[in-house]
């Protein structure tokens, strides 16, 4: 359901075909099926592959198959750094590498590009909407996004810092109900897109869209369309589709025993209208 997994899907399905590998690819309906997900992964064991790469919804969820994916000598992959390596080593898996980018800096770049519009002076109420509670990489985000943001701009304070469980609806209500209790808000920091576009939804409704600087991380279809049409204003990039592309390229060259990196971090870019726009950027080839 989530335009991001759909970029990375096809990441991956262009780093098989370039890679001569055959796959098998499944997933999971939404962000919050921890369980269904897990019931894939087994099924997908069933299968006897020799590589594993898991896009896990939290740290958690998959323990079970991903201990019986190593009993079975499967080479684990961690996809979009899902998996937190203190849980792993807790209990005893190890992965092969974990991929995907890095997201206290992609939080920080958030603040960074928040700062560049609104002046390290800035003052004013500032609402966080963190991803999935237990979710590694929404958690590091809104971190990351909190860790800058004091550090360049300490006049625009974090007034509420809220998960909103990766979902659109949830996150519009978050945003309504923090412009009731902030009128003079000035920026909204959500851990991915989808969650940007319903705080688009409540700011544009209640006539602060000029007022409210909005952002988002994962730089997905949906998110391009709106930064072009000049109502959400950035989202940082994560390029799924070349963290898809180079994981099955690593993994291939893991299989063949060559050295690949313990944890490779996948670059990111702040998407804004002006970037798209002028579409000088090299990396935007990998926006899908």
């Amino acid at each position: 359901a989530n335009p991001f997994w759909g970029a990375m899907g096809q990441g991956v399905e262009d780093g098989a075909k370039a890679a001569g590998v055959k796959y098998f690819q499944q997933a999971a309906d939404s962000d919050q099926a921890a369980e269904p997900q897990l019931n894939l992964c087994n099924t997908m064991l069933e299968r006897k592959p020799v590589a594993m790469i898991t896009a896990a919804i939290n740290s958690t969820n998959l323990l079970p198959c991903l201990k019986a994916a190593q009993d079975a000598g499967v080479k684990v992959v961690d996809l979009d750094g899902n998996l937190d390596p203190a849980v792993l080593d807790k209990e005893g898996i190890k992965v092969t590498f974990h991929i995907g980018s890095d997201n206290v800096a992609a939080g920080g770049q958030g603040a960074e590009y928040l700062v560049s519009k609104l002046g390290k002076d800035a003052k004013g109420p500032v609402l966080v909407i963190e991803g999935l509670s237990g979710n590694i990489t929404g958690e590091k985000r809104a971190k990351g996004f909190a860790d800058k943001l004091k550090e360049l701009a300490p006049g625009l304070e974090i007034v509420g810092s809220l998960t909103g469980d990766w979902d659109r609806g949830k996150a519009a209500s978050i945003a309504t109900d923090t412009l009731t209790a902030h009128p003079d808000l000035v920026a909204i920091f959500c851990a991915n897109d989808g969650m940007a576009l319903g705080a688009v939804e409540s700011v544009y409704a209640a006539g602060k869209g000029e007022q409210v600087t909005i952002i988002g991380v994962d730089g997905n279809s949906d998110a391009v369309k709106s930064i072009k049409e000049g109502r959400l204003n950035a989202s940082v990039a994560q390029l799924p589709y070349l963290v898809g592309k180079q994981a099955v390229e690593n993994v291939k060259k893991a299989l063949a025993g060559e050295k690949v990196e313990e944890s490779i971090a996948v670059p990111t870019l702040v998407l804004t209208k002006d970037v798209l726009d002028a579409g000088k950027e090299p990396m935007l080839q990998y926006v899908k």
